[in-house]
């Protein structure tokens, strides 16, 4: 079996200002792909895997309409070299918006089947927070996405696409695809899988599973940054039999919809003032206080300094900011050196209208290592120690504050560009606290205007009604 993979894995909000170019991607390409412990996993199967090209990067805004076209064709054309393949493996997100265009999955995964022709299979994974059309479902043969948020089932949803498509070839046997969108579209934060109803509604996909005829069950909540028609929940079914798939998606779908205003946030909310004066009034730490507005993770900007000002104003002691992008200030901090005292305005570089603090910093530490893939810099300021970085990054392993000589679990208040806290960082909250900041990623959102929503869609419209109604690919072959 010769089985080409390759991708594209982003997600881009539609409100940041600050396009995606080919250096804010890690790509991977020909032997570099197999090498690359992300698809290590594929080693596992009896087959021949055919590397083309992968980007990946961090959720950001819009991609540049010359990166992405470039990124297509290099994929495209190692593709090609590789023809005639017996399949073939998509590793995607499923919420890139490209500046100028409609549906970016749409186009990758159509031009891809266009390239291989109608015989060949191809399955591909998704994050659950990204957006299906119908020309997608058009495309393929079989649909896997994560079940957890934080996620920590990318590999075995990874392994579940490619599972189906070597059953597939190794069988005889071709599965099809039916789906349902869900007229809602939350944010990841008030649709944790750690908490309810997300929980249980994904806690059922395994039983799914378990009917004779479905190979795989999925749930999207869909990317709630994007303003575009295409942003949507929906019930993903693969199998064989179109009438169980029907069935089981379409109750899937009403679980969802049923369940609709039962989705909050898991942990404290309140305003970056409110919860600034709750962290520093809190008796027990560290603190965990997630700016989720700006959550670069998310799609956020990263540049945001309301949070960093706000402790500033309330005097807060023993807290850690990370991090902050901003080359300028990050830049000035190396020119100066440790020990220095800058006078400085931090924020809003790449997005002007974002929130900025003004003060005097002292530079504290320095580190250009390459395993953070950007320059970093220490600042002080009263009680607070801020890391500012010359690019885009999170703040989500214990490892990134262990570069820098940090630990978070030994400060007062922790503050994080975040939503719902990573793996690493949730075990030592005591509390999570989590700041509703501004952003283009507003865990508020209906306070960002939707202009480009083709139908009522809840929380933005809340007095309409909906029935599910499932579709099958235009690929599924029906037995007589």
């Amino acid at each position: 079996m010769r089985i080409a993979y390759g991708g594209i894995h982003t997600e881009c909000s539609t409100w940041n200002p600050v396009l995606n170019y080919a250096d804010d991607f890690r790509i991977v390409r020909g032997d570099e792909m197999a090498a690359n412990p992300y698809f290590a996993f594929l080693q596992d199967y009896d087959a021949e895997f055919l590397p083309t090209f992968h980007a990946r990067a961090i959720a950001g805004g819009p991609v540049a309409r010359v990166t992405y076209d470039a990124f297509k064709q290099e994929f495209l054309s190692r593709l090609q070299a590789h023809l005639p393949v017996d399949g073939v493996y998509l590793a995607m997100h499923g919420a890139v918006y490209v500046e100028g265009m409609e549906d970016a999955e749409g186009d990758w995964i159509s031009a891809t089947r266009e390239l291989v022709g109608a015989a060949c299979p191809i399955t591909v994974s998704y994050d659950l927070h990204g957006n299906v059309t119908q020309r997608i479902i058009d495309a393929i043969d079989m649909f896997s996405t994560y079940r957890t948020a934080p996620h920590i089932d990318v590999e075995e949803t990874m392994r579940r696409s490619v599972s189906m498509l070597v059953k597939s070839l190794q069988t005889g046997v071709k599965p099809g695809v039916v789906w349902a969108p869900i007229p809602v579209v939350l944010p990841g934060e008030r649709t944790s899988t750690e908490d309810e109803p997300a929980k249980s509604l994904y806690a059922s996909l395994p039983g799914i599973n378990q009917l004779e005829t479905i190979w795989d069950a999925s749930l999207m909540v869909g990317y709630v940054w994007a303003d575009e028609p295409r942003a949507t929940a929906a019930a993903i079914m693969t199998g064989t039999d179109i009438n169980v798939l029907s069935a089981q998606a379409e109750s899937l779908a009403q679980a969802y919809w049923q369940a609709r205003d039962k989705f909050v946030f898991g942990c404290t909310t309140g305003s970056t003032e409110e919860c600034v004066r709750m962290a520093i009034a809190s008796e027990t730490a560290p603190v965990i206080l997630a700016d989720s507005g700006d959550n670069p993770t998310g799609g956020g900007v990263g540049d945001r300094a309301d949070m960093l000002a706000e402790l500033i104003r309330q005097d807060a002691q023993d807290v850690i900011v990370a991090g902050i992008t901003d080359k300028p200030a990050t830049q000035a901090a190396f020119a100066a050196g440790p020990g220095a005292r800058l006078q400085l305005t931090i924020g809003a570089t790449l997005d002007p209208s974002g929130g900025k603090a003004s003060g005097e910093f002292e530079v504290i530490h320095l580190s250009d290592d390459a395993r953070s893939l950007a320059k970093q810099a220490l600042l002080k300021i009263g009680g607070i120690t801020v890391v500012v970085a010359d690019r885009r990054r999170p703040y989500h392993n214990l490892a990134d504050f262990a570069l820098l000589g940090l630990d978070p679990a030994a400060a007062k208040i922790v503050v994080v560009k975040s939503g719902y806290l990573s793996p690493e960082l949730a075990p030592l909250a005591n509390p999570n606290l989590m700041a509703l900041s501004e952003g283009v990623v507003d865990q508020y959102v209906e306070r960002l205007e939707r202009k480009r929503k083709l139908q009522p869609a809840y929380p933005f419209d809340t007095d309409f009604d909906f029935q599910p109604v499932s579709t099958p690919s235009a690929r599924f072959v029906v037995k007589p």
